[in-house]
């Protein structure tokens, strides 16, 4: 077997707190040595990092596309080819394409589809619901078997209290993880912005921060109640960030997620009704956001994600409150995490923490740190380097991008998935 050696980087491991300097030696599509320090590596190609960082691939739990049945928003082949440029080696599909993927044969369809491409891994997430109508539990145990990371109904609530605890008991039986997004839909229906001043002042409905406490309150009592591995789906409040922690102190194992929008944006973004900056959940006070990334740096929040959900020009161009929800992220996720870094001092590994091993312990994944018999997963950046985020030249096929414009720091350089480079 050919052995391929990355010499002279900055390793970057959250999952051993390593950052500093070394290398990797990768044979079979594996990392088979980690050297600490400046010492050679035999091989028989050797690539020099000069001083770049090297970590491993970025892990995005929450990826839309519309393959199957809305291919001109994303295919599976453009969000592979996206997240590739972006250094995310893995992406986990979610359910809410036509149909829905509520059975073993959809999970199977979308990974085998994803490993043809031979581009990054792609794994799917299984509906909590059949077709996701809230009412019919989906069959998560034959999905379980088939692949499926987690279970879940993307952006809808399920709102019957009953149902959502027969999938929680059921899950738990085998261990399943079940994801939902913290919402009391009848304080949000219709909403399209954070309840405020802001929201009021140009005429739209408003979800106010209560109403993902009132919903994360129930989840976690029928957590409490059934014992059920439950992920927190893109928390944005600071009010549900208190809720959590009690949870957690009471000795409820509950994960969270944030979307790296809500990190990085705030609800005056949306400006004079910028339609890329139109989210579900909204953009938050920038309290809101602050609380956010002190539970990152407090290592509250497990995982990262891009919450990438593509939407062509004719679905974003129009009146606000009718525009679609969603903005890419795939490309983006890397630099954007990355003025944590520059902007408000975290340290390196806290940020790509829950890019790399938060996500992968989360989901019972080997990827997402630099060890041994690990797959070579990795993602080369320069964490200083200057770039101005241009959506029209992103490999996603829609192009609602909020960053469009926006001057970050850091490029990524190289992206190998399983010893293969493919960026």
């Amino acid at each position: 077997m050919t052995t391929v050696a990355i010499i002279n980087a900055r390793l970057l491991d959250p999952a051993t707190d390593y950052d500093g300097p070394g290398g990797v030696l990768i044979e079979n599509g594996r990392i088979v040595r980690v050297i600490h320090g400046a010492s050679p590596i035999d091989a028989d190609q050797t690539i020099d990092a000069d001083g770049l960082c090297l970590a491993p691939g970025l892990i995005d739990i929450r990826v839309k596309t519309g393959e199957p049945g809305a291919e001109p928003k994303e295919t599976l082949k453009s969000a592979s080819l996206a997240a590739a440029a972006g250094g995310v080696t893995t992406i986990v599909v979610q359910p809410d394409t036509d149909p829905a993927v509520d059975d073993p044969a959809m999970v199977d369809f979308i990974q085998r589809r994803g490993a043809a491409l031979n581009l990054v891994n792609v794994r799917a997430a299984g509906a909590a619901t059949k077709a996701l109508d809230g009412q019919r539990m989906a069959e998560i145990g034959l999905m379980d078997e088939a692949g499926a990371l987690y279970f879940t109904d993307g952006d809808k609530v399920i709102v019957n209290s009953r149902t959502l605890q027969r999938v929680m008991s059921y899950a738990a039986a085998f261990n399943a993880l079940i994801a939902c997004r913290p919402s009391d839909p009848w304080l949000t229906e219709g909403a399209v912005a954070a309840s405020g001043e802001l929201a009021t002042r140009l005429g739209l409905s408003g979800s106010p921060a209560i109403a993902e406490r009132i919903g994360l309150e129930r989840d976690l009592a029928l957590v409490e109640q059934t014992g059920a591995r439950f992920l927190v789906d893109q928390i944005s409040t600071e009010g549900a960030l208190e809720t959590l922690a009690r949870a957690r102190a009471k000795g409820l194992e509950v994960a969270v997620s944030v979307s790296i929008n809500h990190l990085c944006f705030n609800e005056v973004d949306i400006g004079d009704y910028r339609t890329f900056y139109r989210l579900d959940p909204p953009l938050r006070s920038e309290a809101d956001r602050q609380a956010l990334i002190e539970a990152v740096r407090e290592g509250l929040i497990d995982v990262i994600t891009s919450a990438h959900a593509p939407a062509p020009a004719e679905d974003k161009r129009r009146p606000f409150a009718e525009a679609a929800p969603g903005a890419v992220g795939l490309e983006t996720l890397l630099p954007a995490a990355l003025t944590l870094h520059h902007e408000d001092g975290l340290d390196l590994l806290d940020v790509l923490r829950p890019l790399t091993q938060g996500p992968a312990a989360l989901l019972g994944l080997d990827a997402g740190v630099l060890a041994e018999g690990a797959p070579a997963d990795l993602v080369l950046f320069d964490p200083g380097a200057p770039i101005i985020v241009d959506a029209d030249k992103l490999r996603s096929k829609s192009k609602n991008s909020p960053f469009d414009g926006r001057r970050l720091q850091g490029k990524v350089i190289g992206t190998w998935v399983g010893g293969r480079k493919v960026f």
